[in-house]
């Protein structure tokens, strides 16, 4: 770089920058404790509950008003802390493969994260990488650009010194040096960026959630109504009926949920972490763990992912060096992504001396043309050196229809041998430059190389994993069909009928969803088929996973239901994908979706808690509160009751799952949750209807013993179900975690112990007869074996395919 050219900034100067002009990003909003908390004071039960500590407060009832406001507190805040403690972990998650640049600071080059780059820094650019903001090129050799997230363009632009270059555009081959312009929501592409920081499209799993929230909504707000009229018609104080209404409707509505799901995912992410899956979107999991269909290439995942050379021929498929010698010029001239091709053929012909020939211009790899061409110059000698896809650079030689027959023949038993073939093929460059693609004419056919890539020792073994865990591996490939199947069939799938791209491209919509579902190999596939495939299967129902790693598979990452970028993916791929994996193979994956299983089963526990022995629950109470002359529990006491019952809950993410659980995709579905309730939620009714006849007649109890005994059922019985309801085996065969034992355990003995600690009377409590606490021990084991009854009856008859099946 000559001393007029720009040197980048020194870290003091790149700190006041960014002071001013703030970080490389879109405006998104950073939470905050405070904006945490503010949605869950703004809750309209809060607010309700709040005004009514304030008018109790007013009225005398202080103690009323300082647990009442107690409760609210204790709720807000535990539901405040783990929720932020949560995104906290799943953001440093994110931190871990945050986009970087290549920067130019303090007079070296460095990697930083492209959200502290700023106006005036120096930045490098190579093939893979994403622009990171707008800049002016200083430098440029070759550089071609993909910008059709931009202009619409489909093929490569090349771009020359003094030119600008755009955030939202990658670099497909070439090099260059370009100073930043604009960053952030100034940039050109800004307004598009801040689209793209939006939350990503609604999960299946999310719109199940909101449509449980709304079911939940829609009871809370009817049951209300209901009792608060009724309470009103019967001559009760207005403001004891309201405070009763609105703390039963507490006691109903799941307030935990966002925060037991926003826990459980990122615990979930945490864990994948540590399978080497990192989760960029936390939403995604549940998509991971619903994912019956992995498509892709079969380079890296099934195989071992390194090319070595096997042998160089000549056009008849003879031995001969020559195409070996001229690919090593194409491959350490070129400027675009180095493939495992590249890497293999500049390993394997090290002492071939090529140094003497000088590049003069590149036309870069497409997957419209499936070759790459250089022109190179020795002692005065132009050479157009091309090399691709055999199919591709056979079809611009000057071969005989005669030869081109033999040679594809050739070619297909080198196939069936499992060999990966490039064709190499050059002629005279002429005059330029400039060249274009359409100097790739009347070649001549120097020859071929042929490599190898050992299928991975564990793919076998993995593929059968995943089929017996219901995921449908599917390779998507641009290699022939004769490589792709002696690979698939060293593995263990049945290769069955290929389809190719050229098959595909003549397909409609329909007829391509109905192959897809048959077909295992798609050869010779295009990007844009790719996307078209996995559109097809998500048509059929299906949830599509798409593993990918290059410039081109961004379509496809986004198209699928769950993008996973590969090990060494490029910049775009990473971008695009969901999940990025940071070892290669597919056992890495696999225990990526048992993991993702395992976050998925225990959100599916809270709901079905949440909407069984809670709302049994809260049915009775309503009932009771009609026919009793006194209200069945102080609206304090159902605060608290719900308050522990909800802690008791915490640690529902550190719980294991049923081994048949992982071993099949479970789709959201809200209709198993509403018939759970229906059909498990009053059998804890007609427990607590025993409870008040045997509160009313054998202990004749008043009021306080009459709420102090159900207090202590109701916590019981909602509570310790979940060591049922957490598993679809028999109990004492799936242990739960210590934590949720621990959990669960301790909230029950401190249910039991407050009528007997100094705490009673401010809560409205009594000591209990030890012969009442003898009955609650005997009704809650009678209850949890019926529910036990009931949950086998239900999951045998009704959801057995929604929830796991019996060991």
């Amino acid at each position: 770089m000559d001393a007029a050219a720009p040197r980048g900034l020194a870290s003091w100067e790149a700190q006041e920058r960014l002071d001013h002009y703030g970080p490389n990003e879109p405006a998104t909003k950073r939470t905050s404790p405070l904006s945490q908390l503010m949605p869950l004071l703004g809750n309209p039960l809060a607010i309700v509950l709040l005004v009514a500590s304030g008018l109790s407060a007013l009225l005398g009832q202080t103690v009323d008003a300082a647990l009442i406001a107690t409760m609210i507190v204790l709720s807000v805040g535990i539901n405040m802390m783990q929720t932020w403690r949560s995104q906290k972990a799943a953001e440093r998650l994110r931190e871990r493969v945050a986009p970087t640049a290549t920067v130019m600071r303090d007079g070296r080059w460095q990697e930083l994260a492209r959200r502290d780059i700023v106006p005036g820094d120096l930045i490098r650019l190579s093939a893979g990488d994403l622009v990171p903001a707008d800049a002016r090129l200083a430098e440029a050799r070759d550089l071609h650009l993909h910008q059709a997230a931009l202009t619409g363009e489909s093929l490569p632009v090349e771009k020359e010194v003094g030119a600008e270059v755009r955030l939202g555009t990658s670099v497909v081959s070439g090099t260059a040096t370009a100073v930043v312009t604009a960053t952030g929501a100034a940039t050109q592409f800004g307004d598009l960026v801040s689209r793209l920081s939006e939350p990503p499209p609604e999960t299946d799993f999310e719109r199940g959630l909101r449509k449980f929230g709304l079911l939940i909504t829609r009871t809370v707000f009817v049951l209300v109504l209901v009792l608060l009229a009724a309470s009103l018609a019967m001559h009760r104080p207005a403001f004891e009926s309201l405070l009763f209404a609105v703390a039963l409707a507490v006691g109903l509505t799941p307030e935990f949920l966002p925060m037991i799901t926003t826990v459980t995912l990122a615990q979930g992410a945490s864990r994948m972490a540590e399978h080497h899956v990192i989760v960029k979107h936390l939403e995604a999991i549940q998509n991971l763990g619903s994912m019956d269909v992995l498509c892709s290439d079969k380079t890296g995942t099934l195989t071992l992912g390194e090319m070595r050379v096997e042998g160089s021929y000549d056009a008849a498929g003879r031995p001969s060096p020559r195409a070996l010698e001229l690919a090593r010029v194409n491959s350490r001239l070129q400027t675009g992504i180095r493939s495992p091709l590249d890497v293999a053929i500049l390993a394997s012909s090290a002492d071939v001396e090529d140094a003497s020939w000088t590049k003069l211009d590149e036309l870069p790899f497409d997957f419209e043309r499936r070759r790459l061409s250089i022109v190179a110059e020795r002692g005065g000698e132009r050479l157009l050196v091309t090399k691709g896809a055999p199919e591709s650079v056979c079809a611009v030689c000057t071969s005989t229809p005669e030869e081109r027959a033999r040679q594809a023949e050739w070619i297909a038993q080198e196939g069936e041998r499992g060999m990966r073939l490039l064709a190499v093929a050059t002629r005279p460059a002429g005059e330029g430059p400039p060249w274009t693609t359409r100097d790739e004419r009347d070649l001549r056919l120097e020859g071929f190389i042929a490599f190898s890539d050992p299928p991975l020792l564990e793919a076998k073994a993995t593929v059968e994993a995943m089929r017996r865990d219901g995921v449908e591996v599917k390779v998507v490939t641009g290699d022939e069909s004769s490589v792709a199947r002696h690979v698939v069939e060293t593995v263990g799938l049945d290769p069955g009928v290929v389809l190719t791209g050229a098959e595909i491209e003549g397909m409609t919509d329909t007829a391509l969803a109905l192959a897809a579902e048959r077909t295992t190999i798609f050869a010779r596939t295009s990007p844009a088929q790719k996307t078209r495939i996995l559109l097809a299967l998500k048509q059929r129902g299906h949830v599509v996973g798409f593993m990918g790693d290059g410039i081109n598979d961004a379509p496809s990452l986004h198209a699928a239901d769950v993008g996973i970028a590969a090990p060494h993916a490029v910049d775009v791929a990473r971008e695009a994908a969901d999940m990025l994996l940071t070892e290669r193979g597919l056992d890495v994956l696999h225990r990526g979706v048992l993991a993702g299983r395992r976050a998925f089963g225990n959100v599916t526990k809270y709901l079905l808690m949440g909407t069984s022995s809670n709302f049994g629950n809260m049915l009775s109470m309503a009932v009771a509160s009609l026919m009793l002359p006194f209200l069945p529990m102080l609206p304090t006491q159902i605060l608290l009751n719900n308050l522990l019952y909800d802690v008791s809950q915490l640690t529902i993410p550190t719980d294991e799952v049923d081994e048949s659980w992982l071993r099949t995709p479970h789709r959201s579905d809200i209709g198993l949750v509403r018939r759970f309730m229906v059909f498990v939620g009053p059998i804890s009714s007609i427990f607590d209807f025993l409870t008040f006849f045997v509160l009313l007649r054998v202990f004749h109890a008043g009021e306080a013993l009459f709420h102090t005994g159900w207090f202590v059922e109701s916590l019981c019985t909602q509570t310790l179900v979940l060591f049922v309801i957490r598993t679809e085996l028999r109990p004492w065969r799936s242990r739960p975690s210590v934590p949720l034992a621990a959990s669960v355990l301790a909230i029950v003995a401190v249910g039991a112990a407050l009528p007997f600690t100094p705490l009673a009377g401010l809560l409205g409590f009594v000591p209990l007869p030890p012969a009442y606490l003898a009955f609650v021990a005997a009704a809650t084991i009678a209850y949890l074996a019926l529910v036990e009854m009931a949950k086998r009856t239900l999951l045998r008859k009704v959801y057995a395919s929604a929830l796991p099946r019996s060991a």
